[in-house]
């Protein structure tokens, strides 16, 4: 496999994870971001703990869709997060994300890659 071919399949994986993500995005209602991954659920709770002296925050997330382009199953019932990082939590409103399906002028940029 060329590099070339990897970065088609690269490119390809991205434009069908963004489709997933336009399709799946209505039926949540929380954003959250961590450090490492990008969520969308129907419930979130952040609770910062501090048992060793250091805080950290605990994400805990129910009906949970993952934002990972190599991740074979991307719903997840629930979903925890251990962080010492930053975490960011928007509630989504109905018409907050409106999508447009690519066009066929996206996918050839896509494969001109």
């Amino acid at each position: 496999m060329s590099s070339e071919d990897l970065e088609r399949y690269q490119s390809e994986m991205e434009l069908a994870l963004y489709r997933e993500y336009r399709d799946v995005v209505s039926i949540f209602k929380y954003v959250v971001e961590t450090d490492r991954r990008f969520y969308l659920c129907n419930a979130v709770d952040v609770k910062v703990r501090s048992e060793t002296g250091d805080a950290y925050f605990e994400v805990s997330m129910n009906d949970a869709w993952v934002w990972d382009i190599y991740r074979p199953a991307r719903f997840a019932k629930n979903v925890k997060v251990l962080t010492f990082k930053d975490v960011n939590v928007e509630e989504l409103q109905g018409s907050d994300f409106s999508c447009r399906a690519p066009t066929s002028s996206d996918v050839q940029a896509v494969h001109s890659l």
